[in-house]
């Protein structure tokens, strides 16, 4: 352990001292884990998806544990985009961390507005675009099942700040490589993946699903397997920076989205059982480089590929 080890990534113009991200929607805005860990250890969090008003989020029950897993239908709830800016943002601007915009809308008008509203917050470090919300435009299909809807949303975006702008895909399509290549063309700097996937759990004694948006997005352990697979087809076949999210639970799976093509990674579910657990999957990496002696981290990004 006593070899230096490079765990810096850089990502466009933004340099991270670790490829250890969390992930949106489970991390809150960060103030909530700062009891728990030291937030400036971290490569940097996504704070929870913002719309561009308030949101409530679904009626409960919206929340089941699976094996392996979670099954969530909590709608997306959040302070809505002004309200984060004047009364979460104060109290983390002086993180020493990258602190990035996970943003959500259900039509082009409402992600450039809270664009244009988020491109002026110099603390703001970069923009995630969740395309895995219903487009009413489009009779409520998913904008991310949709190359030309990725493609259209993804440059809108761009031309609507300077802040580098990352693509979070659905797996939930037939070939995320195709949406992954539509979000490289409309010059998105990165994609994130994956979102969850959508599943379904029955209350036998009610006959009824249990959730009461019936449907919800599977997370944890048990579909990491589908995310390493994803992220190894999109670094096969789409030029453009991978950030790998999906069932990470410990550094060794964490390595696993690294060599698949992953430059970087967001911690996701682990988090509500472990809040800390980021600290120690950015310690397992370090300890895995040392021992291997490996050393960078970016030395690994995809080497699954030409290992095999």
């Amino acid at each position: 352990m006593g070899k230096n080890v490079n765990l810096a990534v850089k990502l466009g113009n933004i340099i991270f001292k670790n490829p250890i991200l969390t992930a949106s929607g489970t991390f809150g805005y960060g103030l909530e884990y700062q009891k728990y860990m030291d937030l400036n250890e971290l490569g940097g969090f996504i704070v929870k998806g913002l719309s561009l008003s308030e949101k409530q989020g679904n009626k409960p029950p919206r929340i089941i544990e699976t094996p392996c897993g979670m099954l969530n239908a909590i709608g997306l709830q959040n302070v809505g985009v002004d309200k984060f800016i004047a009364e979460k943002l104060p109290y983390i601007n002086n993180l020493n961390t990258h602190i990035i915009a996970n943003i959500y809308g259900t039509k082009d008008e409402e992600f450039i507005e809270i664009t244009q509203r988020l491109n002026k917050e110099e603390i703001i470090s970069a923009i995630e675009v969740n395309v895995s919300c219903p487009n009413v435009a489009e009779g409520g299909s998913l904008f991310g099942k949709n190359p030309d809807n990725v493609f259209k949303l993804t440059s809108s975006i761009k031309q609507n700040t300077d802040k580098p702008v990352i693509v979070k895909l659905t797996p939930n399509v037939t070939d995320i490589t195709l949406i992954a290549q539509a979000a490289k063309d409309a010059k998105a700097d990165a994609v994130s993946l994956i979102n969850t996937i959508t599943g379904m759990v029955i209350d036998t004694k009610t006959k009824k699903p249990y959730l009461d948006n019936k449907t919800g997005g599977l997370s944890g352990a048990a579909i990491y397997p589908v995310g390493v697979r994803m992220v190894y087809e999109v670094f096969e076949n789409v030029d453009i920076p991978i950030i790998g999210v999906g069932g990470i639970y410990n550094a060794d799976v964490a390595l696993q989205y690294i060599m698949a093509g992953a430059s970087l990674i967001e911690i996701g579910s682990a988090n509500f059982t472990q809040p800390d657990i980021s600290i120690d999957i950015i310690k397992g990496i370090r300890r895995y480089l040392a021992d291997e002696n490996i050393e960078s981290v970016s030395n690994l990004v995809g080497i699954a590929h030409s290992s095999g």
